[in-house]
Parts: C-alpha cells; structure tokens; sequence
C-alpha cells in the first residue's frame, strides 16, 4: 500500500490530507495520524488487505433517505438518474406531484414550503428537509435597529436569598433587570446536564448530554411555589463557589421538595409533569437511568463514567440495566422530576426577559461536544465518534493543541440517522430561548480528532456535512423564532466565515482580535453589521484584566520554565498593545488624553464600552466582567485545577450591581448608541 493511496482513501473518509493553520502554513497529515483516525472510525487502513475491505466497506454504505435541499432550488433526490415522477407528502398532509428529468434525476421544481417532507419515489420513501435560504435573524425580529445585551455565567448570579450559586430563579431577575434597564438580549453560559452524582464535574462545556439541562439550576419555587418548592436554609458561598459542597447540598433539597411534592402536590403539577414525561419519551428516560446507575456507581466505586461500570450495564438495553431500573423506579423518577423542573424555570425566565420588554431574550450555549462517558454517549452511542477527542490543533494561545475530553457527532451517522441526534441538539437548545451561540461553530465543517492515546498534536481535520448542518439550523432557527450565533474564533477555515454569514449565522467579533494588517485595532464603521461584537469573552482576560496584564501573570505562574527576559518581553508587548487601543479609543472618540496608568482600568472599561457601542453590529454583547470593570476571566484555556475555572461569582444581586456608578454610566453609554 503507497502512502498516496492512503492519502486518497483518507480524504474519500473525510480526513483532511491537507490543510493550513492558524498562520496560514500549509500542513499535511502524516500516515501514522491517518491510519489511527481511520481506525478510530472503524476503517483501519493498517495494511493493504485492510484499507480493501474499508473502502468496499465505505462504498457499500446505502444511500441516505434523508436529503436536505434549499426552498424553492431543484434537487436530485436519488443522485442520479431516475423515473419521470414522484409525490411530496407534505408535512402539513398535502400531496404534490414532482416531475423529474430522467436522464439527470433532477426534480423541475424545487419545494416551496419550508419543512420535513415525505418523497415517494418508486419504492423508496426519502424524507426532504426544505430550509430557507439563511437562519431566522435580527432582521426578521427587530429590523433596521442596533440591540446591545449581556454575558453572564449563569452559576455566578446572586438573588436577594442566599444561595451558594446562580440557578434559573437569579437568572429570571437578572434578565428582568437588564430588560428594565434596555438590555435585548442575555447570553448565558451552557445549561446542559452535567453529571449529578460527581461533584467535580462542573464545567458548563463537559456536558454528559447537551439533550437535557442541569437540574441544579431548577428553581422549584418558581415552578410549585415557594411553599411547596422550598429549598430550605442555604449559604451564599464565597467568592469561589465550592462546588464539593454545593452540589450534594442542591441535590439533598431537591430531594425533600419530590417527597413534598409527591405527597401534597395538586393535580394539575402532576399532569403537567406526566404530559413532560410523557413528551420526553426513550431520550428523557434513558437520561434518567444514566443518573440513578451512575449515581450507585460513583457512590460504591467512584466510577467517572459508564465505561466504568460492570459490564453488564454498558448496554443500555440490557437485561440487566431493565431489572436495575424496576429496582429503581424512585430514584428515576426523581431524575424526571428534576428535569422538569428544569425545563419549567428555563421557560420562566425566558418569560421574565420578554415580559420586561427584551427583544430577544435568554441566548443560550451549545457545547462543542460531550463527555465520551456520559448519558448521551451511553444512551444513544450509535450517534458518536468512538475513540476520538475533539479538540484544536497549536495556535497562537496554545502552542501544544488542545484535547478538551469531549467526543462528538460521527459524520457518517448524521445523515444515516437522518441527523436525529443533532435536531434533537438544536431544539433543546431553542426551545427556551430567543438566540443560541453554536461553541466552536468552526465543527459544521470540519473537527480536529485526536485518537485516544494520542497527544493534541498528532490529531487530524475531519470534515462534516456543513451544508446540510446550516440548512437544519436554517429550518430550526425559524420554527422556533431563535437567532443564531457561531463561535467562529480559533483557525478558520478559508470561506467559512463567508458561508455564515451566507446563511444567517453571526460570527462573533472580539475587540482585542479586531485589528487589521498593520497591527492597529479596526475603528467601529469597519466592523461587520450581521457579526456579533464583544469585547471579550470566558475564555480571555476582562478588559480590566488585560490592561493590567493579569492574563501575563496567570501565565507566568503556570509556566515557571520562562525566563525573566521572556516576562520582560510579554509585558513590553502589552505596553505597546495598550497604546495603539487607546489610540483606537481616542480616534473613535471614547477617550481622550495620555493612556491612563496599569491600575487606572476604570476609564479604560468605559472606553471600551463606548467603543462597542459604536460598532456597526446590529447586536453587540457586552460580558457582565466588562460591565462591572472586574479583572478575572472565567476560565483559562489549557486549566482545570491550576486557575479558578466556573468557580467565580459576582459582586452581589442584579439590582445593586446595575445602580453602581461605572455600570450605571456603560449602560447609559450603550442605551444612547442602541436604544431599544
């Protein structure tokens, strides 16, 4: 076997041979890398006999019968040639008779009603995904208008009553707040169930299923009431939340409120939950199992996941995974309670935000992947890649890639599956919401892999079906009234951000990366108007932070190899960065004078602010950090222990930290440049 038609098999499986990174670099895969990543795919390529048998095996994969196409364009339902004729079953019931070109297949119409329709054609039944041409967007909501909101992680929220973290009861005032003070919009870190059992298990982009919520955040008074939703005493933490002892205690009161609960609940609370239960079907009761064996698991053997458990409970269809959970049936039950919960207070704080007047409202975060030894992975592994990570490769703020522990979507199951577990994805995370941030959207085209055992560096491009992805969204995105955000920072694909924008989804423009060839940061009229600007975000330095250079000294403490000239030379580097911002600042007329000293970040922050406000974006969202002028980012890419990750709170409730005088002058700042 030649390593060219290794190559050429590679990049017939999706696996990018070749492809540039962040400097623009041409790079290419070595053999190694693509015979572990083919492998991991379940198409070794080891040896000639091998790479045979993948590649009959690869040909010989059926031809879907779920095809996307754009509302109105002709389409070639069989992939070539075919019968003069067809029905469409629409998805409302009506029927339509397609006339086909028989020598090329194409249909001489396309289909004009957006939806999931039924095309008979000959024996075969293929459902049609019809999409607009671009996502439901600002346009379609609040035309021709400039919308400022905010940041927030959702777990750092304070309330009037103590508690030891943010849930959706602070979060329903917060969005009350922001809207009374012109705010349209509140994004919120991800709200995915993480791992109940396992108190150190708490970062919001870990998720072990991104179908359900974590239960932690339900507010159960919102929902029964405040008698019988009582969560009894609680403390209001520290600064850090310590999440060891916060998380064991949420779960002991939610506990008592299911016996209340099960005990004196009316009857309309139980018919509500019983049509949730009844709505949530295999994927809701899967989940709930998951969280009960996991639970007995972890307790008895601290197994961090279902590869840890007794083999007969690997299965989840298993004979034994049905007796333990007749054995169980309370505790699954509790389970399904509290994600109703869940689901009900996410729903009321989405409420709370249009009641006070937000356009927009609650913007929630898809997570780029899943735990591999998680719910979603154990319930449903038929939709995952199997012994790969994702990750990034080396880039500028990690110069050894990164592995981030989270698997994610085969490729070549999505469209087998008739993408059922991404729609699944997409409609948890729109059903509570007015916009949704995609993390590391750059995955709609291609992920970096990286085998297990394998380091950042030895992984490889794997290419998605991105057309057929921004269709779905497309089509989801208008169902549910829901703009659409992508993270698309990292190394970008040449044209990616193009076919975004092409199809209505907004990229994301951050202050300290806005700047052009020379060096120098791009005055507001250049920024883009369809990107959403920031001026930071969780994974970088507050603008308070940056101007200090605490993000230098977190990175000097965790690296003590560097020299003292290396520190010298950082800190000189942002002497100079502070500079040419505040020369940005002062040409676009948000500051004026010398640059302010390293400590004086204050009017720095409002320079900032200002400047955001500014820009040509029709949304621009402004991280809480920001608002409040605070240093301390919450979280440092390429930690977990050594920094303060997902742990930090806020200064205090939603009402004393916007009557502040800094927060209070930024808000006036944005509100004259965006009124709502």
């Amino acid at each position: 076997m030649s390593e060219a038609e290794l190559e050429a098999f590679a990049t017939e499986a999706g696996v990018l041979v070749e492809w540039e990174d962040v400097h623009g670099t041409p790079r290419r895969t070595p053999p190694e890398t693509l015979r572990a990543v083919l492998a991991a795919l379940g198409l070794p390529a080891a040896t000639s006999e091998q790479l045979r048998d993948s590649r009959e095996r690869l040909s010989a994969a059926p031809p879907p019968d779920f095809i996307t196409v754009e509302v109105g364009a002709p389409f070639q339902p069989l992939g070539g040639p075919c019968g003069p004729s067809a029905t469409l079953r629409l998805e409302d019931g009506g029927r339509l008779a397609i006339s086909l070109d028989p020598a090329t297949g194409f249909t001489r119409q396309g289909v004009e009603t957006p939806g999931y329709h039924q095309l008979e054609i000959g024996d075969r039944t293929i459902t049609v995904a019809a999409a607009p041409p671009r996502a439901f967007g600002l346009e379609d909501l609040s035309p021709g208008r400039r919308l400022w909101g905010l940041a927030v992680q959702l777990y750092a929220l304070h309330g009037r009553e103590p508690r030891p973290f943010g849930d959706f009861g602070h979060l329903a005032t917060f969005a009350s707040v922001l809207g009374e003070h012109g705010g349209a919009a509140l994004a919120i870190s991800p709200v995915h169930a993480l791992f109940a059992a396992d108190p150190d298990r708490f970062s919001p982009y870990a998720p072990s299923s991104r179908l359900f919520l974590n239960g932690l955040y339900a507010d159960p008074a919102a929902v029964l009431g405040p008698e019988l939703g009582d969560l009894g005493p609680q403390t209001s933490g520290d600064e850090l939340i310590d999440w060891a002892q916060a998380i064991p205690a949420r779960m002991a009161a939610l506990r008592q409120v299911h016996a209340r609960f099960r005990s004196v609940a009316p009857e309309s609370l139980r018919t509500d939950l019983q049509r949730f239960e009844a709505e949530g079907g295999d994927d809701l009761q899967g989940h709930a199992r998951f969280e009960t064996i996991h639970g007995v698991f972890f307790a008895r053997d601290g197994a961090r996941g279902w590869p840890d458990w007794p083999e007969e409970f690997h299965d989840a269809a298993s004979p034994a995974v049905a007796a333990f959970a007749g054995e169980h049936a309370d505790e699954i039950a509790f389970h399904i309670f509290v994600q109703w919960l869940a689901d009900r207070s996410l729903a009321r704080a989405q409420q709370a935000a249009r009641a006070a007047g937000m356009p927009v409202g609650l913007i929630t975060d898809v997570a780029v992947g899943m735990d591999p030894g998680g719910s979603h992975a154990w319930s449903r592994p038929q939709d995952l890649l199997s012994g790969l990570n994702i990750g990034a490769p080396p880039d500028a703020f990690q110069a050894k890639g990164q592995d981030w522990g989270v698997t994610t979507f085969s490729p070549r199951v999505l469209a087998a599956s008739g993408y059922e577990g991404f729609l699944a994805t997409l409609r948890s995370a729109m059903r509570h919401a007015g916009g949704v941030r995609i993390d590391h959207i750059l995955g709609l085209r291609r992920l970096w892999v990286v085998p297990h055992g394998a380091g950042p560096t030895e992984g490889a491009y794997l290419t998605y079906p991105m057309q057929d992805l921004m269709r779905l969204i497309a089509i989801e995105s208008h169902r549910h009234g829901v703009l659409v955000i992508g993270e698309d920072l990292g190394t970008v694909p040449a044209g990616l951000r193009e076919a975004l924008d092409a199809g209505g989804v907004r990229g994301m423009q951050v202050l300290l990366f806005e700047k052009d060839e020379a060096g120098a940061f791009k005055p507001p009229e250049q920024w883009s108007p369809r990107a959403c600007a920031m001026t930071t975000t969780h994974d970088l330095p507050p603008i308070a932070g940056w101007w200090e250079g605490a993000d230098i000294d977190w990175r000097l403490r965790l690296q003590p190899d560097l020299t003292a000239d290396d520190a010298a030379m950082q800190r000189s580097e942002r002497a100079a960065q502070r500079a040419t911002l505040w020369a940005a600042f002062c040409e676009a007329e948000t500051a004026r004078g010398a640059p302010p000293s390293v400590d004086a970040t204050g009017a720095v922050v409002d320079a900032a602010v200002g400047f955001l406000a500014k820009t040509r974006a029709e949304l621009a969202i402004l991280p809480i950090e920001d608002l409040l002028g605070l240093e301390a980012q919450p979280n440092l890419p390429g930690t977990t222990t050594e920094h303060p990750n997902w742990r930090r709170r806020l200064p205090g409730p939603a009402e004393a930290l916007f009557d502040a005088p800094g927060p209070a002058g930024r808000v006036a700042s944005l509100n004259k440049e965006r009124p709502r």
